[in-house]
C-alpha cells in the first residue's frame, strides 16, 4: 500500500476509526473526515501515535453537503498528491416509526448515507481515472436487505446504497476503478443506540468487531484484479438465539 493515498469518511470512531487504522498499518496514507472537530483531533493523534506521523490527515467535512465531500476530496489531493481509494464509511442512524420520524431526521440520514456517497464519488472519480484506476468501497449495511420497524429511513438509504453501488460498479469497471459495497451486521460501535438491540443491550460480545470489517476491506482491496467482489456480506456467526 506504500504510495496509495486513501480517504475514509467518517474515520473519527468504529468501523471508519477501524478501516483508517488498517490502511496506515499496510502503507497507505489516509485522509480521515468527520464533522466533530474535537472527535477528529482524537482520532488523528490516535493513529498518528499507532502509525509513522504524516500519513495521516485529518479533514472537517459534512459530506452529505457537495461542497463538503469536494473538499474532502481536495485535502487528499492537496496533502497527498492523489486519491486512490475512497471508502464511504459516514453515516447516520436516526429511528423512529415512519409516523413519528421528524422530516429533518429522515433528511439527515438521506443526506448522508446515500446522498454523501454520491457527493463523494462524484468528486473523486475523475481523481482515480487521473490515477489509472482505484477503489471504491461502500460501507452499507444488512439492514438494506432486512428492514425493521422504527428503521424505515434507515434501511431505505442503505438499500438505495446498494443499487448505487452495483449501477456505478458497472458505469466505471472499464476505467480500472473498482466498486464493491460492504454489509456488515451487528457491529458492536454503539451504533444502534436508540433502538432496541442497540447499545442499550446487556451484552455485545457476540456483535462484529470494527475491526472484522476493516479486515473485509483490507481483502477487497487487495483481490486480484481479475476477479471482482462487487458486494460482500458479514454477519456475527453466533449471534443470541431466539428464545
Amino acid at each position: 500500500m506504500s504510495g496509495r493515498v486513501a480517504l475514509v469518511t467518517g474515520g473519527s470512531k468504529g468501523i471508519g476509526l477501524a478501516i483508517a487504522g488498517a490502511l496506515l498499518a499496510e502503507g497507505a496514507s489516509v485522509v480521515i473526515t468527520a464533522r466533530d472537530r474535537a472527535r477528529l483531533h482524537d482520532a488523528t493523534e490516535q493513529l498518528s501515535n499507532r502509525h509513522r506521523a504524516g500519513r495521516v490527515h485529518a479533514a472537517v467535512a459534512d459530506v452529505g453537503q457537495p461542497d463538503g465531500a469536494a473538499a474532502a476530496v481536495s485535502a487528499a489531493v492537496q496533502t497527498f498528491g492523489g486519491l486512490d481509494i475512497l471508502v464511504n464509511n459516514a453515516g447516520v442512524g436516526l429511528f423512529a416509526t415512519v409516523a413519528d420520524m421528524e422530516i429533518d431526521a429522515w433528511r439527515q440520514v438521506m443526506d448522508t448515507n446515500l446522498g454523501g456517497v454520491f457527493f463523494c464519488c462524484r468528486a473523486a472519480i475523475p481523481v482515480l481515472r487521473s490515477r489509472g484506476g482505484g477503489w471504491v468501497i461502500n460501507i452499507s449495511s444488512l439492514a438494506g436487505a432486512n428492514p425493521f420497524t422504527t428503521g424505515a429511513a434507515y434501511c431505505a438509504s442503505k438499500a438505495g446504497l446498494n443499487a448505487f453501488s452495483e449501477a456505478l460498479m458497472q458505469e466505471v469497471r472499464h476505467d480500472n476503478i473498482r466498486v464493491s459495497y460492504v454489509m456488515p451486521g451487528s457491529v458492536a460501535t454503539g451504533f444502534g443506540r436508540g433502538r432496541e438491540g442497540g447499545a442499550g443491550e446487556a451484552r455485545s460480545d457476540w456483535k462484529l468487531a470494527p475491526e472484522d470489517v476493516a479486515d473485509v476491506v483490507m481483502s477487497l482491496i487487495a483481490h486480484p484484479a481479475r476477479s471482482l467482489p462487487s458486494r460482500v456480506e458479514i454477519r456475527p456467526s453466533k449471534p443470541p438465539k431466539k428464545s
